[in-house]
């Protein structure tokens, strides 16, 4: 009979260790099991790690060499880069079921019994020994990396209580409460953030990597276990708290470096695969592909500005929670003003600010210049870039023989005009303002010429903020919105507080 050809539903019929035999099973490690069904897998064309996008010609390949190589694994990189979800994704590759010793708190082998439960047992019952089946759900184990993880947690230690339960003497082995590695024997074991791990806790794990074995308050115990390590590390430069100790690293067979997405395009797939979207927003806001590239563009901004710490990194997570605090401002705004549906407006950019600053780690400059306004310029920074994929380069569109095309625009704030895109506008009244601004809506016609009303009205909005941001029109922040008005007549004015830098109000500019 060959055992790998049965399914699930007669594999879990199989109750004893002759049936297990007759069967024909043969005992494997679980990274020939990882080796052999990834084997499968990429002659089968299978995806192999689905929903990770951008590293298809990077971080999997050398993933997958690896896993060839049967190799323990250090996933090493900024956060924010799916290392956890890498790993947690390795689970695919196990075998659906695995037997093991019934009872055993060491998953035991039936044909390979590690712990004295589980040789007793097959030596009082033989090939009546009871088997039982484990899911490959339950085979992966995760532990965070703090400082007040000790040896007991992760090996084990000798348990006082158990000792006088069962009136054992503490030299007896069956004393020994194992740790959550021993529990993790033919398993996945993930230690998360491993510099955090204090070095004497690192210490112990040398024997377990080189030679599978493990000691507890001098034991002579010696329990080869079968386990996949995977560890994920933020680069030591960063970590602060701590670095992996040499001899550790150096037992790590494979040390895989990950980044952030190489494109918007990669980045967007993620952040609208990960992006929680509640059933009332998808009928109620509608949104548009720009929208989605300015919030992947943001985080662009931060990785390159001067006033984040590009140590830290910037999560992918600032993306996705910028997503849906955008969504959310579109949302309320439909809420307040009884409106069954609305369009995302490039106003409410800036209700994600609040996901912005808890996602940077900001540098001393940035320290003193505030999350907020650290924030909003990056907010800027991303509408200055986009606008010139959708929108000629004003500088240039100055010396442009046909006429400029944004002066019926600038002429108009140059009036002495003065425009406040407020937050909490009604549909009606967000068209009516926009409409308001001659030659508005002539440039979107002349550039964009085939765009519903939605799309429309936002990409004139997009064209008045990326005129800001190209120091055409002046912007200012307010409480309840934006403002926009003539940048070079404010200045000149003496009248005119627009845009003074005044210290006092230092918070609402950018």
């Amino acid at each position: 009979m060959n055992y790998r050809s049965l399914k699930s539903s007669k594999l879990l019929t199989i109750s004893t260790l002759g049936e297990l035999k007759a069967a024909g099973y043969e005992t494997r490690s679980i990274k020939q099991e990882l080796r052999e069904n990834l084997i499968d897998r990429i002659k089968e064309k299978e995806v192999v790690f689905p929903g990770i996008w951008g590293y298809e010609d990077t971080v999997i390949p050398d993933v997958e060499r690896a896993i060839l190589s049967m190799h323990h694994i250090n996933l090493l990189g900024l956060r924010g880069q799916a290392k956890t979800r890498i790993a947690r994704l390795m689970v695919n590759l196990l075998d659906e079921y695995i037997p093991v010793v019934a009872g055993s708190e060491l998953n035991d082998d039936p044909l390979q019994p590690l712990s004295r439960f589980a040789l007793d047992l097959i030596a009082e019952h033989g090939d009546q020994t009871p088997v039982s089946w484990m899911h490959r759900s339950d085979r992966y184990t995760e532990k965070l990396a703090t400082p007040d993880v000790s040896v007991a947690d992760l090996i084990g230690d000798v348990d006082p209580i158990k000792a006088a339960t069962l009136k054992l003497p503490y030299s007896d082995e069956r004393t020994i409460h194992f740790g959550l590695i021993p529990r993790s024997h033919r398993c996945i074991f993930v230690i998360n953030e491993l510099p955090d791990l204090q070095a004497r806790i690192q210490v112990s794990l040398f024997n377990i990597l080189q030679e599978g074995d493990i000691q507890i308050r001098g034991f002579k115990l010696r329990l080869p276990l079968d386990i996949q390590f995977v560890f994920t590390a933020n680069p030591e430069d960063y970590t602060n708290r701590g670095s992996i100790v040499t001899p550790l690293k150096d037992r790590i067979d494979s040390q895989i470096v990950t980044h952030y997405p190489k494109s918007i395009e990669i980045g967007k797939k993620i952040t609208m695969q990960e992006a929680v979207v509640k059933t009332e927003q998808k009928g109620m806001v509608q949104t548009n592909d720009l929208i989605a590239d300015l919030i992947e563009q943001i985080a662009v901004e931060a990785r390159e500005s001067e006033y984040v710490d590009s140590k830290s990194g910037v999560s992918a997570r600032m993306t996705i929670s910028a997503y849906e605090n955008l969504l959310s401002s579109a949302e309320r705004r439909a809420l307040i003003n009884g409106e069954k549906e609305t369009y995302v407006r490039v106003s409410d950019l800036y209700g994600v600010v609040p996901a912005i600053c808890g996602k940077v780690e900001l540098v001393y400059e940035g320290e003193v210049e505030g999350p907020v306004i650290v924030a909003q310029n990056l907010i800027g920074k991303a509408i200055r870039n986009q606008f010139l994929a959708y929108f000629p380069n004003p500088e240039k569109a100055k010396k442009d023989k046909r006429g400029n095309l944004y002066k019926k625009i600038t002429d108009w704030f140059g009036d002495n005009n003065t425009m406040e895109i407020l937050n909490d506008l009604t549909n009606r009244d967000y068209e009516a303002r926009l409409r308001t601004i001659d030659g508005l809506d002539d440039v979107v016609d002349q550039l964009h010429p085939r765009l519903s009303k939605g799309e429309k009205l936002f990409m004139m909005e997009f064209a008045l903020h990326g005129l800001a941001e190209h120091s055409l029109v002046g912007k200012k922040a307010m409480d309840t919105g934006l403002s926009f008005k003539d940048l070079l007549g404010s200045m000149f004015n003496p009248n005119s507080n627009f845009g003074e830098e005044e210290e006092e109000e230092d918070d609402d500019q950018f």
